[in-house]
């Protein structure tokens, strides 16, 4: 839900940039905490291997954890659910074929990695989805990304499936299993495992698309946060929901980070390049480019800055896009005021969704889900 009742069609816009492909822009002036998008999966697909040393601990349909009442399907054996209603979207092409599949998991898998036989649970789940709804099958379809020729793990989740899989009315080809692998690859979303103290790293519990919010591209200083609450007993409990960090024009660009914004210069790039195909040229990746090694790893470490280095912040112009002008320093005022200082958790802080006409004077984390006064205040300037 968006806070005014605002619909996201009139809060944000879809325009093609140059060199960043469809974007999301605002279509009217957005605030700090206002929640911009609220969106459900079109598919869902869990990241555990089939062959996994321990079975997930959570339902296969809203990943929340499963408690001891637990439903486990007795037909393919591969999956359980919370509850009788989750139970439900259990359809019965999808438990035929992981039942066919857990037959032969053991041969088929042997010698296969984890993230080959996550993806095989991702192509179960959008052929799946191509019977269940061929509307949303299509949508999935107009998602960004090739790949039509495919390359070897294609070619061998393809023969797996084709001979596994129970007759669709889509044809299961070499070039559609391609093409669904590339989407997946550059419009997927991981849904975390609960936060803890202990752990320096959480886990993906699962996989989703979400087709308006793939829209949204990545800056390394980023102007809104995404939130879930998987754990929560609300419906919708695997909604992804966009809220802006600060405020922005009319026109701007709103972007994502795709990992956690503490990430050195070099680490950033190394990860876009292998997980999204590009490399990434915006203004804090212009400035950082020419530091030293030391210097970029310095930012990881980055804890906060003194309060002249605050004013400073303060002071900078932003020209045009999600970041900084090419010859600022944006980082230590983003950082001190919108990075979530709890051990190990990296998030990102984004105010409450305003009530009215006043702006939220608490910042909510978007990883572990703490709440801090905003002690900082003030606004990047646009």
């Amino acid at each position: 839900m968006n806070d005014g009742g605002a619909k996201t069609e009139a809060l944000l816009r879809v325009a093609e940039i140059e060199g960043r492909g469809r974007s999301l822009v605002a279509a009217q002036p957005l605030r700090g905490g206002q929640v911009i998008l609220r969106e459900s999966p079109l598919l869902l697909y869990s990241a555990f291997p089939f062959l996994s040393s321990s079975p997930s601990p959570y339902c296969d349909h809203c990943f929340r954890m499963l408690s001891q009442s637990a439903q486990r399907c007795q037909s393919c054996s591969l999956v359980s659910f919370c509850s009788p209603n989750c139970f439900s979207f259990h359809t019965p092409w999808l438990c035929e074929s992981l039942r066919r599949l857990h037959q032969s998991s053991s041969a088929a898998f042997a010698d296969q990695s984890p993230e080959r036989q996550v993806q095989a649970r991702f192509l179960l789940s959008a052929y799946n989805l191509a019977a269940a709804s061929p509307c949303d099958f299509q949508i999935l379809l107009s998602l960004q990304g090739g790949g039509e020729n495919g390359d070897s793990t294609s070619e061998f989740l393809h023969s797996l499936l084709s001979a596994v899989c129970p007759p669709l009315h889509v044809p299961i080809s070499p070039e559609l299993t391609a093409a669904l692998l590339e989407k997946d690859k550059v419009n997927g979303f991981g849904l975390m495992e609960p936060f803890s103290v202990s752990k320096e790293k959480r886990s993906v519990r699962a996989y989703g698309i979400y087709p308006k919010t793939s829209f949204l591209n990545h800056d390394c200083l980023p102007n809104a946060g995404r939130f879930d609450y998987v754990d929560s007993a609300s419906d919708g409990n695997t909604d992804i929901i966009i809220r802006m960090i600060h405020d922005v024009p009319q026109g701007r660009e709103v972007c994502l980070s795709y990992f956690p914004v503490n990430m050195n210069y070099s680490s950033r790039q190394k990860r876009l390049l292998e997980d999204y195909g590009f490399k990434c040229e915006c203004d804090r990746c212009k400035v950082e480019s020419s530091w030293s090694e030391d210097e970029n790893e310095d930012m990881e470490e980055m804890d906060g800055e003194d309060d002249q280095e605050e004013e400073e912040m303060e002071e900078e112009e932003e020209e045009e896009g999600c970041g900084d002008d090419e010859t600022s320093f944006p980082h230590a005022y983003f950082f001190v005021r919108y990075m979530c200082e709890k051990e190990n958790c990296f998030g990102t802080l984004a105010p409450l969704p305003p009530k009215g006409h006043d702006a939220s004077r608490f910042l909510e984390c978007n990883v572990c889900a703490s709440v801090k006064e905003d002690e900082v205040g003030g606004n990047p300037r646009d």
